[in-house]
């Protein structure tokens, strides 16, 4: 995929998803294994600014390392952080010039379009764990859908199996919408839930 895509909605429905987050979920589990959810937002903020940075091909600490998720100490305004830095994200990445030649995120060189598309898929799919563990509902447009399906369809089983992007892949019932065929190739159970249930 080489066309550029418009991350407004997926950094918009993220923001709206921290802002959503109260204080007392922030130790709940997410779908994302040892990373409760100020874990996650954490990774959110950090992955806003790294992305923002290969976008403007401004190379160095943010774009050169892969993170690194730990216990965290969330700054005290970081539901508007998170909204400020999502939308300098969606800025840098509304000039064509992101989209082309290479750029480099979380210390691995990857095409212009390529690193756009990561960054979408991060929005959304990152947007959704956030949600469920919170239990809010999630939706994100097909355009986004279709793109980061692609993008997970083309993740092989040996970089499933390496320890990448994504985990194996979780069958889905031919029934499943669009959204939970996505979860479920990004390694997600589409029915989980922080209690389990």
């Amino acid at each position: 995929m080489s066309e550029m895509l418009d991350l407004s909605p997926a950094a918009d429905r993220m923001a709206d998803v921290l802002e959503e987050i109260d204080d007392d979920h922030l130790d709940r589990p997410t779908p994302c294994d040892g990373m409760p959810v100020r874990v996650l937002v954490d990774h959110v903020l950090g992955l806003s600014l790294a992305f923002e940075a290969a976008a403007r091909k401004d190379f160095g600490a943010l774009t050169d390392s892969a993170p690194s998720p730990g216990a965290v100490d969330l700054p005290d305004d970081w539901r508007a952080l998170g909204r400020n830095r999502l939308d300098a994200l969606r800025r840098a990445w509304e000039d064509p010039t992101a989209w082309s030649g290479p750029t480099r995120a979380g210390g691995l060189d990857l095409p212009g379009n390529i690193a756009g598309l990561v960054a979408l898929d991060e929005l959304v799919v990152h947007g959704w764990d956030l949600a469920v563990a919170t239990g809010r509902s999630y939706s994100c447009t097909p355009v986004d859908i279709a793109a980061c399906t692609a993008f997970a369809e083309s993740i092989t089983d040996e970089q499933r199996d390496a320890g990448g992007l994504f985990g194996p892949a979780v069958p889905v019932p031919d029934s499943a919408s669009d959204l939970d065929r996505l979860i479920g190739l990004t390694g997600r159970d589409p029915a989980w839930a922080p209690d389990g249930a």
